[in-house]
């Protein structure tokens, strides 16, 4: 059986990638994680249970949204480029996707900013 993703594990994960600033512009209850000065995960553990908001491609995007139920457009966001997880949840590869935000992310960076990971 697949662990239960949770708001915690969000954190390490997010923390965990080169280059990663936290910031709180939102407020106590709104973890924001930045590569290089860009956004690539909103935590809200305000709400219920939590949420991350994650950068994704379009199509993936989509495909994602249709696929899980905890999965829906960007919460706030750019509901082409970003998609919102509700946690926990043990059905979404949520490790993988705050790993495709950050890669996003640090692809759109000039290539002298982009850190190696």
């Amino acid at each position: 059986m697949a662990k239960t993703f949770t708001i915690e594990d969000a954190m390490e994960a997010c923390a965990a990638f080169p280059a990663t600033e936290l910031s709180y512009p939102f407020g106590e209850d709104t973890p924001v994680f930045k590569v290089v000065g860009k956004v690539f995960a909103i935590l809200n553990a305000e709400e219920g249970p939590g949420m991350v908001t994650l950068k994704a491609d379009p199509e993936d995007a989509k495909a994602l949204v249709a696929t899980f139920p905890e999965i829906t457009p960007g919460y706030h966001m750019n509901k082409k480029h970003w998609i919102s997880v509700s946690l926990p949840s043990a059905s979404v590869p949520a490790a993988d996707l705050i790993r495709d935000s950050w890669e996003l992310v640090v692809a759109g960076l000039p290539r002298a900013q982009r850190p190696q990971g």
